[in-house]
Parts: C-alpha cells; sequence; structure tokens
C-alpha cells in the first residue's frame, strides 16, 4: 500500500435501476448498484482524499441526468471532486448547446468522455466532426479524457496533435493486449503519443486487459513500466477503475501491484502519480 495520499482519478459509480446502461447486460458480477457505500468498503484502509468520476456510458439520453445525479452524490462524500462527463463530440459546434447545459450543472463538471474504443472505424476520432467538437472543450476549460483500445492509437495521436489547446488524459494506458503479450506497435505508438505536450496518461485498467483469472505482476510489469517511463512522473495519474476492475482484481490487489511496481521511486515523484499530477490535471 502507498504511503502517501491517494487521489483515484477514474472512479465509476451506478445503479441500474436508474439508468439504462446496455453494456451491463450479462454482466452478472457488475450489473449491480455500486455506489459511495460499496467504493467506501471496498477501499477501506487506503489513503484515499480525493476521487475523479468518469462516466458510465448510460444511453446517451440519460446522460446530462447522469452528470446531475453525481453532483447530488458529491453532496455525500466530499472527496467526489470532478466529474468527467459525456458529451457528443461528434456533433462538432451543434454540441456547443450541450456543453452549455452540461457545465451549468455544476463547477465539478470538470472534463468530457466520449468512448471510441468500440467504434468499428479505427480514425472515428478523425472525422471532422469529432474534431471540432473536442477543439471546443478548451473553450469550456474543459479536459478530454481518451478511452480507446490499441488499435487506435494512431488516430488518437493524430487527433491530440490537432488539438493543441485541449489537455489530454488517455485512460487505462491505451489499452494494450497484455492478454495476448503484444507490445508493438503499442510501445512505439505510446511513446510518439507521450512526444505531445498536451497529454498525460492514466496508470489504471491494466488487470482487465491481462488475463483475469491469472495474472500476474510479471504479466502487467512491461506495459505499465513502459508506460511510465515515457510518461515520466510528471504525467501519470493513478486510476482504480472500480468498480470494473472487480472484473479481474480487488481494488486493493491492483493498488499493491502498482504500488510494488514504484517502490523504488522518490517520494516527491510518488506523490506525483498517487495524487499531484491528478489533483493538477482536474484541477481539484
Amino acid at each position: 500500500m502507498p504511503h502517501v495520499p491517494i487521489v483515484d482519478a477514474h472512479v465509476h459509480l451506478w445503479d441500474p435501476a436508474r439508468f439504462r446502461m446496455p453494456w451491463l447486460d450479462g454482466k452478472s458480477l457488475l450489473d449491480r448498484p455500486y455506489l459511495l457505500a460499496e467504493y467506501r468498503e471496498h477501499t477501506a484502509g487506503l489513503p484515499i482524499e480525493a476521487m475523479v468520476y468518469l462516466q458510465v456510458e448510460v444511453q446517451p439520453a440519460y446522460a446530462l441526468l447522469e452528470a446531475q445525479f453525481v453532483a447530488e452524490l458529491a453532496r455525500h462524500d466530499e472527496r467526489l471532486r470532478a466529474i468527467v462527463a459525456w458529451a457528443p463530440l461528434e456533433d462538432g459546434d451543434c454540441a456547443r448547446s450541450y456543453l452549455d447545459a452540461l457545465v451549468r450543472i455544476s463547477p465539478l463538471v470538470k472534463g468530457v468522455r466520449r468512448i471510441v474504443q468500440d467504434e468499428p472505424d479505427v480514425d472515428f476520432c478523425l472525422r471532422p466532426g469529432f474534431v471540432r467538437g473536442t477543439r471546443l472543450l478548451a473553450e469550456y476549460g474543459l479536459t478530454c479524457d481518451l478511452c480507446i483500445r490499441h488499435p487506435q492509437l494512431a488516430a488518437t495521436i493524430e487527433l491530440v496533435r490537432q488539438c493543441p489547446e485541449v489537455q489530454f488524459i488517455l485512460d487505462h494506458i491505451g489499452k494494450p493486449a497484455i492478454a495476448a503479450g503484444l507490445r508493438e506497435p503499442w510501445q512505439a505508438q505510446m511513446a510518439e503519443l507521450a512526444a505531445l505536450p498536451n497529454v498525460i496518461c492514466k496508470i489504471s485498467g491494466a488487470v482487465t486487459e491481462a488475463d483475469h483469472q491469472g495474472w500476474t505482476e510479471a504479466q502487467l510489469a512491461p506495459y505499465l513500466r513502459h508506460a511510465l517511463g515515457v510518461f515520466g512522473p510528471e504525467r501519470v495519474a493513478f486510476g482504480g477503475d472500480w468498480p470494473v476492475v472487480l472484473l479481474a482484481s480487488e481494488y486493493r490487489r491492483w493498488v499493491d501491484t502498482l504500488g510494488a511496481l514504484v517502490a523504488g521511486w522518490p517520494e516527491a515523484d510518488a506523490r506525483k502519480l498517487w495524487a499531484e499530477n491528478a489533483r493538477r490535471f482536474y484541477r481539484l
């Protein structure tokens, strides 16, 4: 367990009875309420000082309601300091009316995530409307979380390059094929992405890209070390990815695994990874 404060930069909270979430269908472990009480139970004993809520892919009709719901939850736990909400970035300039409504919900709305990982077009994020919608985020002072799979990294690099005024964070180290043991071209593309100044990397989601039943620290280590290495201690942030992480690991085991990997880091660098970089990026 790390001996420094933790800002969990990737927390999900949901109640399937409130908002329709089709992706939970058939996933018995996840298709149940996971709210603040459950998060407290799963993280008991860990020095979590703050958390960032990430949108949970409700049906788009519920997306503004989702942000409102989480803003209300934050009244019950002061550690919930930021909301990263859904927005229809592919709608280009038309997304402005949605963003106007979104930012009026709460000052806790700090960023947007429009997941593209399941889009069949690997270049989806480079469609003109999507690029324009993404550029709008800078006008609103909103960050952009990037949730992709590794074959979409090349397009993502170009998106980040085309939106220099937007601050990006790559979720789940770009979802490399850890279970298959593939490292290229993910490694080279991660280095290329890290060379751009307006993006940082979330150290999260690795266990669910590995063998859910039999993953080991040794299986994760080359991928985590590479992401940590190319982005460096100034541009990495810890994320728990709870409760999705439960598909492959208890929350504490993921924390302990990452903690063991960076055990030799100077305390100043460890504080950046576990808390300070997330606090700065999301303006907590």
